[in-house]
């Protein structure tokens, strides 16, 4: 297995794959978690390249080689920021894969933890080209998260920098990246979600009452969904597993 640093148009990015790898095998983009980094996923990429396929960690904005001094204050404020940029950033790196010559199929997925789920979510709604998905703790609508985190800012006294126009501005533009609102995606696009039932951080009510109206009305096409009894907001071996062999599976 060969891991090497890279920097792909201004982007730190972890390159794992092995030796003979050609541009004919399956690629996954996997996302890390807000305030971590592309390194703290490598137990991902060790098994999903052990399945035969290439991966990629990037760092995300304001993350790992891109951090600048902040609070996380400052980092909390920056967050959708950070979302929408990333989400742009997977686009990047296709168009490089493909530049490299290492994606010669349509054989990409994209998969992610907490805010790379979040990433993972927005770009099934505007990418066509992904094959399949795996959304860890993430969420399926970007304005109720938004809804959701501005609530608590408010809750806890927090003053949120930002007036009712800018607000309403906000929700609507996120409106289009909202999964919720594309679900014919499922019929055709293979993608897994994996939350833990005692989830606080990005709560496990973001995605499940919307996969359970999938199912209610059969639209829920190839999609999987594994509820975590036990678990909080951290994926466990038997769901990095899970996920791992999901994305090899579907991209073999």
């Amino acid at each position: 297995m060969i891991v090497t640093t890279e920097n792909w148009n201004r982007i730190p990015l972890l390159h794992i794959y092995k030796d003979g790898m050609t541009g004919d095998a399956p690629v996954v983009i996997f996302l890390h978690g807000f305030l971590s980094a592309k390194e703290h996923n490598l137990h991902y990429a060790y098994q999903l390249v052990e399945k035969g396929m290439r991966v990629l960690l990037p760092d995300a904005y304001l993350h790992g080689e891109r951090a600048i001094e902040m609070s996380e204050e400052q980092m909390n404020l920056n967050f959708w920021k950070i979302v929408l940029k990333s989400v742009e950033e997977v686009q990047t790196i296709h168009a490089e894969l493909i530049n490299r010559k290492l994606l010669t199929t349509n054989r990409i997925g994209i998969a992610g933890t907490s805010m790379g789920g979040i990433v993972t979510s927005g770009c099934l709604a505007i990418y066509d080209w992904i094959q399949s998905a795996a959304i860890c703790m993430g969420v399926t609508s970007y304005t109720k998260l938004a809804e959701h985190q501005l609530a608590d800012f408010a809750a806890r006294g927090i003053q949120f920098p930002i007036t009712e126009q800018q607000k309403n501005e906000m929700l609507h533009m996120f409106a289009k990246f909202d999964l919720e609102n594309k679900r014919a995606i499922f019929a055709h696009t293979p993608i897994l979600f994996w939350h833990g039932k005692r989830d606080q951080v990005v709560p496990y009510a973001m995605t499940r009452p919307f996969y359970e109206e999938l199912e209610a009305s059969g639209e829920q096409g190839k999609s999987a969904y594994i509820a975590d009894a036990k678990a909080g907001h951290a994926v466990s071996r038997s769901g990095v597993l899970a996920v791992t062999d999901w994305l090899a599976q579907n991209l073999a």
